[in-house]
């Protein structure tokens, strides 16, 4: 099963890319690092530093509502963001991205009626996605520290959604799978407004016909919740809509993506 990924990672609790994809990788390493990709200035006084008290906040919402939405502009800085709406664009523009499915491994399918969206998975290569996961390291390490949920690792992969896209209401994990437990949504697109579709939609953890939650795609807005306990989904985009989905879990192996 081939793997869409960014750039290749020599760490041995990441999924080996097979060698029938080296090129293809290389190829799409090189777009995304050229020579118009927009320079990254992640100077620490450009960055608000992930406060405690910002940590403090998201366990808090994780634990009392099982979910939350706020603006992470400050955190992750508007150059930065712009570098990762950057990347995901050329991967879409180089159809490096690959059909989304459903399950991993062995048990993956692709069904285009319950989503839509196409997908590539960053491996922590190029400058962008180095910054994004000392961030989302920082979120790890401090949810560990207050919520005690023994995450070891976290995956992460851009997604893009054309105009008609969707991603029926589901769940990010299986009860009891002990696999993902927190689930992070980033949002990438300037100018976002409601008639443009392509909200996510939160249900109630203790009612899943009741939604407790619509989130626009605005670039900066996050969404974080539990993989097990909260329904979502994804309503049908009328222009492009590129975001970063990145889970935590408890598992130190990965499957095959």
């Amino acid at each position: 099963m081939e793997t869409p990924v960014v750039a290749l990672l020599h760490d041995p609790l990441k999924t080996p890319v097979p060698d029938s994809q080296v090129a293809s990788v290389q190829k799409t390493q090189t777009a995304v690092a050229g020579s118009d990709v927009p320079p990254l200035n992640l100077k620490p006084n450009q960055r608000e530093v992930l406060s405690e008290a910002w940590l403090d906040e998201l366990a808090l919402g994780l634990s009392e509502h099982g979910w939350m939405s706020l603006d992470a502009r400050s955190r992750l800085g508007i150059n930065l963001l712009a570098a990762l709406k950057h990347e995901v664009q050329i991967l879409d523009r180089t159809d490096a991205m690959k059909k989304a499915g459903i399950g991993r491994g062995s048990d993956l399918v692709r069904d285009r009626t319950v989503r839509r969206d196409r997908i590539a998975w960053l491996q922590g290569v190029t400058a962008p996605q180095a910054a994004l996961f000392e961030f989302f390291e920082t979120i790890r390490q401090g949810l560990n520290q207050r919520l005690f949920l023994g995450l070891k690792r976290f995956e992460t992969h851009y997604a893009t959604y054309h105009s008609g896209d969707f991603y029926k209401k589901h769940l990010d994990s299986f009860k009891g799978r002990a696999s993902r437990v927190v689930s992070l949504v980033l949002y990438l697109n300037e100018e976002w407004q409601a008639a443009d579709g392509g909200a996510l939609q939160v249900f109630n953890r203790d009612n899943e016909h009741e939604v407790c939650g619509v989130v626009l795609p605005e670039i900066g807005r996050m969404a974080l919740f539990m993989s097990e306990e909260v329904p979502h989904e994804v309503l049908p985009a009328n222009r492009t809509r590129y975001s970063l989905a990145c889970w935590f879990r408890q598992d130190e192996v990965p499957l095959p993506l």
